[in-house]
C-alpha cells in the first residue's frame, strides 16, 4: 500500500480525561486508546481530505480542455474508490473498538478532530507544512 500522507506533520494528540456521559468505570487494564487507534483516527481524517481533493481534481479535469479527459477522470475515480473502501474498513474497525469521531474542523493552520474512544474524549490536531 502506498502512503498518501508522507510529509504531513502531526502536531498533537491530546487526551481529555473526561469520560462521556454514557461511559461506565473504565477497566484499568484497557488503555484509553492505543497507538494503532490514534493512527487509524489520523488516517481516517487525512483520507477525508484526500477524498475532497480528488473530487476537486475530477471536476477540474472534466472542465479543462486537456487531451484525454476521460482517461484522467477514470484514473482519479479509481483512486477515489480505493480511498472510499479504506475509509469504510476504518469505520468498521471504529465500530468494533468503540471509537466515534464526532467533530472534524478545518482551521487556517491545519485540521483537528475530536473523538470518543471507549468513553473518553480525545483531540487530534494535524498541521501541514508552513
Amino acid at each position: 500500500m502506498f502512503d498518501l500522507f508522507e510529509g504531513v506533520a502531526i502536531m498533537a494528540v491530546i487526551n481529555d480525561t473526561r469520560p462521556s456521559a454514557a461511559a461506565a468505570q473504565p477497566n484499568p487494564r484497557v488503555p484509553l486508546h492505543t497507538e494503532e487507534e490514534m493512527d487509524q483516527v489520523k488516517r481516517y481524517v487525512l483520507l477525508g481530505v484526500t477524498l475532497r481533493i480528488l473530487d476537486h481534481d475530477i471536476r477540474a479535469v472534466a472542465a479543462s480542455g486537456m487531451k484525454l479527459p476521460r482517461l484522467y477522470e477514470s484514473m482519479l475515480r479509481g483512486v477515489q474508490d480505493r480511498v472510499l473502501l479504506e475509509m469504510a474498513a476504518i469505520r468498521r474497525q471504529f465500530r468494533s473498538r468503540g471509537i466515534k469521531i464526532y467533530e472534524e474542523r478545518r482551521e487556517s493552520d491545519g485540521l483537528s478532530a475530536q473523538y470518543i474512544c471507549r468513553g473518553y474524549h480525545h483531540r487530534f490536531s494535524c498541521f501541514g507544512r508552513s
